[in-house]
């Protein structure tokens, strides 16, 4: 891990601005990845669940040669969890967490524009599993790296794993909205496709952990959320932990999640706005997207991922989806590679995308 320097002390309160205003950038010379590349750290301007202004830290990587014209071609990188605590950042490690794969892409000659999410790195507190968000964070991102690093060019995608994918997708429902003309899709790889089913039709499988996270994004975005209300008191002392350090707490993980969980807290008010808050496939999404399934995760049953995709396609969404057997859920992201390369590099030159809605 590298050190928590005070770049990523953002000023209190922060100076007049808007979303997405560079605050500060540094070059970093302390990442490492077996190819020449540049690097520059970001602190920037994003929005809290709440509206208000809050600081928000991340990277921007380029390959260590001359820029094509009109500027690197840029991945929006939206990382998986990490935890919850300030010293859990992706920008805090030396391969940025995501090494090999960042590395793959840089010297493919893109340009990767990795947000921590505010909260990770910064002095605020984390809205864990928030992906409106941790989307936020990852759109205003991109004019912040454009002013730190002017090689970078407009056209753009989002690209994320696990968690990172929700986000993903969370970046192009945004973008319905905001319509960038430089935004040219998302990547969504082993997503977590509906965060209501997967916490209470698999609750089972939950560990004291999860659960506790997940309690402590809902207490970020609902400020008065009871947490007592959701967690019983087995769970608390986990509860209590999870903003100290990147390593899950242990307290509870002796209990069954029927333990840890009040009975009734799936019908808690706060609750269910967070669960509606990140219902993805709810609204259209702008520009195509590439859905890259795992169907060998226990974790997520394939149901709940034929249901998103199938609701998205009625609502006129562009999906292209791919199916990755693998007996090792964790390598879904580097089995996929040529997937994500082939459709990402036909979303920069121009050409249709596919679409499996039918």
């Amino acid at each position: 891990m590298l050190p928590l320097t005070n770049f990523y002390d953002a000023p209190h309160p922060l100076p007049p601005g808007k979303p997405g205003e560079l605050i500060r950038s540094q070059p970093y010379d302390e990442y490492y990845f077996p190819i020449d590349f540049s690097a520059t750290r970001i602190l920037y301007r994003s929005l809290s669940p709440q509206g208000d202004e809050v600081a928000v830290s991340g990277v921007v990587l380029v390959p260590d040669r001359t820029p094509p014209a009109g500027g690197w071609p840029v991945i929006a990188w939206a990382h998986g969890f990490t935890g919850a605590a300030r010293q859990c950042a992706p920008s805090l490690w030396r391969n940025l967490y995501y090494g090999p794969l960042l590395a793959m892409y840089l010297n493919l000659g893109y340009a990767l524009v990795a947000t921590d999410y505010a909260g990770l790195g910064t002095n605020s507190r984390s809205a864990a599993f928030d992906v409106q968000s941790h989307a936020s964070d990852v759109i205003y991102a991109m004019s912040a790296a454009r002013a730190a690093v002017p090689q970078l060019g407009q056209k753009w995608i989002a690209m994320g794993s696990y968690l990172g994918a929700n986000v993903a997708i969370a970046v192009a429902e945004m973008e319905s909205s905001s319509r960038d003309s430089g935004y040219l899709g998302s990547v969504a790889i082993s997503a977590i496709p509906d965060m209501q089913a997967y916490y209470t039709q698999a609750a089972e499988a939950q560990s004291a952990a999860m659960l506790a996270f997940l309690a402590y994004g809902i207490k970020t975005v609902y400020p008065d959320f009871k947490v007592e209300e959701m967690l019983t008191e087995k769970a608390l002392p986990a509860y209590r932990k999870v903003d100290e350090s990147c390593d899950s707490p242990s307290s509870g993980s002796e209990f069954p999640p029927s333990a840890l969980l009040e009975r009734s807290w799936a019908s808690n008010k706060f609750v269910q706005e967070f669960f509606s808050r990140n219902a993805l496939g709810r609204k259209p999404t702008y520009g195509p997207l590439l859905f890259i399934s795992d169907d060998q995760d226990a974790k997520v049953p394939q149901s709940l991922t034929a249901q998103l995709v199938v609701r998205m396609c009625k609502q006129g969404d562009r999906i292209e989806l791919n199916k990755v057997s693998d007996q090792q859920s964790d390598l879904v992201v580097g089995d996929s590679v040529r997937e994500q390369m082939s459709w990402i590099e036909g979303r920069f030159a121009g050409r249709p995308s596919l679409s499996d809605c039918h």
